[in-house]
């Protein structure tokens, strides 16, 4: 006869049913961490059921960030999980590769002596927002020996930008330097070159100069910017340099507006930032910052560790964090190379096009920025605001309902009373889907200036 073990059921065995466990029988511990181990399928699952409440991030539209990527990444992702960026004794490798994407950010900015062998003057970050602030640092640090070498004050340093990205205004709160920040002329999407006189002067550290103004999304002519500077340098004597903040547009400008002058081409330009996880195409967690020569890096920022097993000088705002970004940022330069880049781009930049035709023509909108000559996107405002009979951040919550996010929010000063909304055309974001945004916004339009309804009884009810 045939014989048969059996085995009392465990309390939590997800061997049956990963809902029929004991763990997913009870609410998720929210302050406490639980006295017994689970099964990790059970976990997984749980967690897994309470990220369904998030967005989808290929809705995102207000994102410039990462959405997609490519099964190769992942895999390098997933490689390089235990390999921590800082240890480079450890993971020299690593270390080189991240070494080689510096090297190829200097040739393809321009970079004097770039693409001969000479190693460019930069670092990784975990974002264009740290970079940035590097690069802010390097240029506080080097005014602040001038004026020490000349025997000046040091307690007064300045930063003049346009409507800039909330991390210089970090930057200049965490590091003691007064923000001069430009407000927008009548008409202007950014900093005009002749608004600098009225803000520079012996205690400016530095001009930022945006390549994709968060707001606008448009480039501020940063060729014009440092000749200004040139002028007032040849009336007062003040020697300004330029940071290009190039988050977005350092992955942008290159392949799509090669006549655009903005990078190391220009002598006045001493740094440049980027995110590598926006137009770069990288995931989420990686920025460079790159200097124009080695002597414009002060040596005093940068750290010297020997504790991990050898001399590894360090510039950074953090310490610890993983390698996987930057080798899947250097997969995707070899993978694509300039020419695919360059066809991503413009893929995107023809999208963002095709959708600004079609809000133009749809009549409550007046476009701002149609995606033509800087980053693929587009912005527009209501044509009547007081006579549409709906606000663009009523338009924003009715897209949401069909899961698109599209910010709606005010120019900065001094045009705060005009109200925008903005696409970002990102990689894996298609002219279907924006198709379907389309369709999706002139429904909305419709149900926000239809007249409200008479009664409850007037309202359609559920149906199965």
């Amino acid at each position: 006869m045939a014989l048969h073990t059996t085995r009392a059921p465990r309390d939590g065995d997800a061997a049956t049913d990963v809902f029929a466990s004991a763990f997913s029988g009870h609410v998720l511990p929210k302050y406490r961490m639980p006295e017994e181990p689970t099964p990790p399928g059970v976990v997984h699952a749980m967690i897994d059921s309470e990220l369904l409440l998030d967005g989808n991030a290929a809705q995102n539209l207000a994102t410039f960030c990462t959405t997609w990527t490519d099964e190769a990444v992942h895999r390098l992702m997933d490689a390089c999980m235990d390999k921590n960026m800082i240890d480079k004794d450890e993971y020299p490798q690593t270390a080189e590769i991240e070494s080689r994407c510096v090297n190829i950010l200097a040739d393809l900015w321009n970079a004097p002596g770039a693409g001969g062998g000479a190693a460019a003057t930069g670092c990784s970050t975990t974002g264009s927002s740290e970079a940035a602030m590097l690069g802010g640092l390097a240029l506080k640090w080097r005014w602040r020996e001038r004026r020490r070498a000349a025997g000046l004050p040091t307690d007064r340093p300045n930063l003049v930008c346009g409507p800039v990205q909330v991390c210089w205004e970090k930057f200049a709160r965490y590091f003691d330097v007064e923000l001069r920040q430009v407000p927008l002329e009548e008409g202007a999407t950014g900093l005009r070159p002749h608004q600098l006189a009225r803000y520079v002067d012996e205690n400016t550290i530095g001009v930022v100069a945006i390549l994709g103004v968060t707001y606008t999304c448009d480039y501020e002519p940063v060729a014009e910017i440092a000749a200004e500077l040139d002028r007032i340098q040849a009336e007062h004597g003040w020697d300004v340099p330029v940071h290009v903040d190039a988050a977005s547009g350092g992955f942008v400008a290159p392949f799509l507006h090669p006549e655009v002058v903005w990078d190391f081409r220009l002598a006045r330009v001493a740094s440049i930032n980027t995110s590598g996880h926006k137009y770069g195409l990288a995931p989420l967690g990686v920025g460079w910052i790159l200097w124009r020569e080695a002597d414009l890096l002060p040596e005093e920022l940068v750290f010297r560790v020997s504790y991990l097993g050898g001399d590894m000088p360090t510039f950074a705002l953090n310490f610890s964090r993983p390698g996987g970004q930057i080798i899947a940022q250097y997969y995707i330069f070899l993978r694509l190379g300039r020419e695919g880049y360059r066809r991503v781009q413009q893929a995107c930049a023809d999208t963002a096009r095709e959708l600004a035709s079609v809000i133009a023509e749809m009549g409550p909108f007046t476009l701002l920025y149609d995606g033509t000559g800087a980053l693929p996107a587009v912005s527009y405002t209501l044509t009547d605001p007081e006579g549409a009979g709906f606000s663009l951040y009523d338009l924003s919550d009715q897209l949401r309902m069909r899961g698109w996010q599209v910010p709606s929010y005010p120019l900065p000063p001094e045009r705060e009373g005009t109200v925008i909304q903005r696409v970002l055309i990102r990689h894996g974001v298609t002219r279907d889907q924006m198709s379907l945004l389309a369709a999706d916004l002139r429904r909305a339009v419709e149900v926000l200036s239809a007249p409200a309804p008479q009664a409850d009884a007037d309202r359609s009810g559920f149906h199965h």
